[in-house]
């Protein structure tokens, strides 16, 4: 039986050995958690690439993209950090928000009417079917960090998250934390 259970708005964190290359040192933001499975994007894996590199109608737009996750990455999506931002969002928790009018969004990024360090891309997503991720969870495969603050999710350095956010959570996660990527290095 889980102590915690996951929630939409909640971070999963990988654990430092987890073995599934797509979620290595992993921080995946959880926008849906429900009976029928979990939906959410890996916060810290930036593709080096920008939107204008994804969509011409957009070129000009060097906003970063992330890799969601390793399900249907032909697909782009995008969480905010501004109430009332865009109509047809969907609200998480925190102040942040999923999805909305794609269009709406680009001409609010061309115009500043924005912030845009309040926005995150990403192609693809990570999904669970449902109980999937509670079984990963009795594994110990992943830390629950529930509902944290918008700054965790946007502004903090992707390269650096998975360790920061650990950090912060205290106790044994600190220990976690300062685990090294191959424990034959140790």
């Amino acid at each position: 039986m889980l102590d915690v259970k996951p929630e939409k708005g909640d971070l999963l964190i990988a654990q430092p050995y987890l073995g599934d290359p797509n979620f290595e040192r992993s921080v995946v933001y959880l926008v849906e958690h429900n009976e029928e499975g979990t939906f959410g994007f890996v916060l810290n894996k930036d593709t080096g690439m920008v939107m204008g590199d994804f969509l011409e109608k957009y070129e000009t737009c060097e906003l970063p993209v992330f890799v969601g996750g390793p399900v249907e990455q032909n697909t782009i999506h995008y969480i905010l950090a501004q109430e009332n931002a865009l109509s047809d969002s969907v609200a998480i928790a925190n102040g942040v928000h999923w999805a909305g009018n794609f269009e709406e969004l680009m001409g609010k990024i061309g115009t500043h009417g924005i912030n845009e360090d309040l926005i995150r891309f990403f192609i693809g997503y990570s999904g669970w079917s449902a109980g999937q991720l509670e079984e990963e969870l009795e594994q110990k495969a992943w830390i629950i960090c529930k509902q944290p603050p918008a700054d965790l999710v946007f502004e903090m350095d992707p390269q650096h998250q998975w360790r920061e956010i650990l950090r912060r959570m205290g106790g044994a996660f600190k220990v976690i934390a300062n685990s090294p990527s191959d424990p034959r290095l140790n």
